[in-house]
């Protein structure tokens, strides 16, 4: 079974104009958080991405810090974009 992160909901957390950059937590339909790290110089590109730990990893199951998310990174991305859920 492979893991297929498809984005419920989005919060813009927090931004830096001067810089271009932007945060947003977004919640999966498995109801596990990312934080999303983004820069828009002049348009929008991922530089990140962190699980937020209100549950356990649906990668490897595990209840800590892990890098599973990360791999992910161009999906998130394209799935923001495409939807055009940021702006």
């Amino acid at each position: 079974m492979t893991f297929k992160p498809v984005i419920k909901e989005i919060e813009l957390s927090d931004r830096n104009e001067e810089n271009g950059l932007h945060q947003f937590v977004v919640t999966l339909t498995n109801q596990s958080k990312c934080r999303l790290f983004f820069s828009k110089d002049p348009d929008w590109k991922i530089i990140g991405v962190n699980r937020l730990l209100n549950i356990p990893c649906p990668i490897c199951r595990k209840d800590y810090y892990c890098n599973c998310m990360s791999k992910y990174a161009n999906e998130f991305e394209r799935q923001l974009i495409e939807n055009n859920l940021i702006q």
